[in-house]
């Protein structure tokens, strides 16, 4: 409160402790920039399509000229850098795929508190408690140029969705072909299949889903008849470094248990 001029300024589109607080008390997200990092149309003529860089100091200029900066002072602060370009991060609200794992993190913590599934050593119980009690929906979309693309499908329905957006999940089919989400599109709207046009969407799945499939995926599954699957799945032992406890193991464990409903080691 004693700095600056003790107001706050809340960016619920662009910050991730803000998009926690716009959330809390249902302020609007608006977002200011495109993909390119420019300001979009809300800068108005003033600052519209102006780099993020430039527009700071524009907007700074407009402010003095209209007489409505008090001061300036050295800030310091931690600015999030990509780890391949170097560049400053944006944080920038765009939709995404997510995954709601609380049953499948459920059986995963019961499978470990039963003594199903050992972890050794114990001390790392705790870790394995703390991620998946607390669990949050997970963010499966990336947007890379490899890896299993999402089987997400976008729908053009002539008469019914002329102009298929986005950013509304009504309009997307899912699929694990093109032609099965033709035919879920068809049977959801109603029409015939050859007048659905489909545009699938561009993202892949996040890898720790990918690798996550591993024991069984690499076994023949979902053919349940496979030589392998019926020979080497489950296994039994699991080595591997305490670091990526959550970010893969628990992932196999949770991957299994949903989509085999066995546990993939023991």
């Amino acid at each position: 409160m004693n700095f600056g001029t003790g107001a706050v300024k809340i960016t619920p589109a662009h910050d991730h402790n803000d998009f926690k607080c716009g959330r809390r008390h249902n302020l609007e997200f608006i977002n200011v920039l495109d993909k390119s990092g420019a300001i979009n149309e809300v800068g108005d003529d003033l600052f519209k399509g102006m780099m993020r860089f430039d527009a700071r100091n524009a907007v700074y200029e407009e402010l003095n000229k209209r007489g409505l900066i008090i001061g300036k002072k050295p800030n310091p602060m931690r600015l999030g850098l990509c780890s391949k370009s170097n560049d400053i991060i944006e944080p920038l609200l765009v939709p995404q795929w997510y995954v709601d794992c609380k049953d499948m993190a459920k059986r995963s913590t019961d499978a470990v508190r039963n003594k199903e599934l050992i972890i050794t050593p114990e001390e790392h119980e705790k870790t394995w408690f703390a991620w998946l009690d607390n669990i949050q929906d997970w963010c499966i979309s990336r947007q890379l140029w490899w890896g299993h693309r999402i089987p997400c499908y976008l729908c053009k329905v002539p008469g019914v969705i002329d102009e298929p957006n986005k950013n509304n999940n009504d309009h997307w089919v899912v699929g694990r072909t093109e032609a099965e989400a033709r035919q879920n599109a068809a049977k959801k709207w109603k029409v015939k299949a050859d007048k659905i046009t489909l545009s699938q969407d561009e993202d892949v799945l996040d890898t720790w889903f990918s690798s996550g499939l591993f024991p069984f995926a690499t076994m023949g599954w979902p053919n349940k008849e496979a030589l392998d699957l019926k020979s080497f799945f489950p296994g039994d032992l699991l080595e591997t470094g305490h670091d990526i406890l959550f970010f893969w193991v628990a992932r196999m464990v949770m991957m299994s248990l949903e989509l085999t409903d066995k546990l993939p080691f023991t």
